[in-house]
């Protein structure tokens, strides 16, 4: 049935919520003025979803995918998300990485109409006003980034918005959060790729970018007007640069609903990745040692979430971060390195500079990290070193998108002749090694963070402590099953990510309620209160 009744005719077909275009009723194209504006044939949405499948498949290339994609979004939001959730391995890729990348460095020339909010300076003094433009008044999840560092290509500017759109896509599809209570907003401060502030068709803030206080104050502005204008938001910092990430999430973490993407809910992902590594190779967890490559945001939270865990099996905070080791461009993280950043002190060790494959020979990790935007680091020498010290070694090549992984799922496979246990941050296909099929486990955000929004939104929580993430990060391994295992995967399918979420959410739901998190009485039934709330996009 049509949920807004007011709606009549043509306004009602160019009403993406509640337009079913083809799959209107006899009756309903009479009552609703409908009738001589589509096409005699009544269909249903699997008749519709078939077709779309089709046209869509039809198009060459990913990014006419995604385009194709998007113009569904904009006519026919129900339709748009049932296929999602319905074919979500194949789509998941096209709406969110690697696809959105191509999708951002584009994003001026593909944009066709407005799907999220802009914050620019010259909006000071004017944010909570201009919040009443956006139409909908319930937002209960906002993801915002200033598009500095969108997964591995970096500064893209207003470009990012793509990142945004991408992800509360995957809240509405993979969490079921309400498309009307989500809320993109790309903080367009400038860029400084010269290369877009030199593009006639760039269409964010055409200056540098804006540093210091005038940036953080005029993010104090919108965080007081978002919750102003929403109470209850939860807010999602989403591909900031590690200086910005790491500031604005200590300066609002403890007071406001929100969290980092990029730093808490990647890093729970790959503490998942590894607690389910466990189970292949046979190690007790407590006894692990990670060897780091890349030390920016992604790689430090991952090591201050994986450090958290060990000290929860009983290590002391020395002894947990002695198990982790850095390296960045400028070699070995040691104490001795001047103008450490703040975020990876932590994980400086008294120890001589060395190269990265002397460091694996004196560190004898179990785990090999790759957080670098950079392709191809992770060289055969190194990969067949680990599988020399370690039987089943652990290597995590987690940069997106794809072309920026640091080796590809064959290369992993094929140099530790077939026994490293691989996860990457973008998908690849399976491989075929010697008679044996192996699977790659995709450590992927969307396995997290949708199913931590909807358990903190269920339980209306103020803040979300790393203990939420740990949970999380518990729940998604525990949903790895034996078959997956015995693929080499160390992550579910993708097409299990809708009980995923609610597995998820209902685990940090409790958790929240237990730790004394929220004011609000626990039900009996926290899982079937959750799933009652999730968004089912039915005619």
């Amino acid at each position: 049935m049509n949920k807004n009744p007011e709606l009549t005719g043509v306004e009602l077909l160019h009403n993406a919520a509640h337009n079913k275009s083809t799959a209107f009723t006899q009756e309903e194209r009479d009552r609703l003025n409908l009738r001589g504006l589509l096409p005699a044939a009544v269909g249903t949405m699997i008749t519709q979803l078939d077709r779309v499948l089709a046209n869509m498949r039809r198009k060459e290339s990913d990014i006419e995918k995604y385009i194709f994609l998007s113009a569904l979004q904009e006519r026919n939001e129900r339709l748009f998300y049932q296929l999602i959730i319905e074919n979500i391995q194949e789509i998941m890729p096209l709406i969110y990485t690697p696809t959105v990348g191509q999708a951002c460095k584009e994003f001026a020339n593909i944009f066709r109409r407005e799907k999220g909010f802009y914050i620019t300076a010259n909006d000071r003094g004017k944010i909570r006003e201009i919040l009443d433009n956006w139409p909908h008044k319930n937002i209960k999840i906002i993801v915002i980034t200033d598009g500095e560092r969108v997964l591995g290509l970096g500064d893209l500017g207003a470009n990012g918005m793509g990142i945004p759109i991408g992800k509360l896509s995957l809240y509405c599809a993979c969490a079921g959060i309400a498309p009307e209570q989500t809320l993109p907003v790309m903080f367009d401060v400038g860029t400084n790729n010269e290369e877009l502030l030199a593009d006639p068709v760039y269409l964010g803030t055409n200056q540098k970018r804006l540093r210091g206080e005038g940036y953080f104050s005029l993010m104090d502005e919108f965080i007081a007007a978002v919750i102003d204008a929403y109470p209850g938001v939860l807010i999602q910092f989403e591909d900031f640069a590690a200086d910005n990430a790491f500031a604005l999430l200590h300066k609002y973490r403890h007071t406001t609903f929100c969290f980092n993407d990029d730093i808490q809910g990647t890093a729970a992902v790959v503490l998942a990745g590894v607690y389910a590594s466990t189970r292949i190779s046979k190690k007790d967890f407590k006894d692990l040692k990670f060897t780091f490559l890349g030390a920016g945001s992604a790689a430090s939270g991952i090591g201050s979430m994986i450090a958290q865990a060990l000290m929860a099996e009983g290590l002391s905070h020395e002894k947990a971060h002695q198990r982790l080791w850095f390296f960045n461009s400028r070699g070995l993280i040691t104490r001795s390195r001047e103008n450490l950043p703040e975020h990876i002190q932590n994980f400086a060790h008294d120890l001589p500079d060395c190269g990265f494959l002397e460091a694996i020979d004196i560190h004898q990790p179990d785990i090999l990290i790759g957080a670098t935007g950079s392709p191809g680091t992770f060289t055969e020498e190194i990969v067949a070193r680990m599988a020399k010290i370690k039987a089943r070694p652990g290597v995590f090549a987690l940069s997106n998108p794809t072309s920026r992984a640091e080796c590809t799922a064959q290369q992993a496979y094929q140099w530790s002749g077939g026994q490293a246990i691989f996860a990457s941050g973008s998908p690849f296909d399976e491989v075929m090694l010697n008679g044996q099929t192996l699977r790659p486990g995709q450590g992927n955000n969307a396995y997290i963070f949708p199913g931590v929004g909807l358990g903190m939104i269920a339980c209306q929580v103020k803040t979300i402590p790393d203990t939420i993430f740990l949970e999380a990060a518990k729940a998604l391994a525990e949903f790895v099953t034996e078959d997956d295992l015995a693929l080499g995967s160390i992550y579910p399918l993708i097409n299990e990510i809708r009980s995923v979420s609610l597995n998820i959410a209902t685990s940090v739901a409790k958790r929240a309620y237990a730790d004394g998190l929220t004011e609000q009485p626990e039900p009996k039934d926290v899982e079937g209160c959750i799933r009652a709330m999730m968004y089912e996009p039915e005619y």
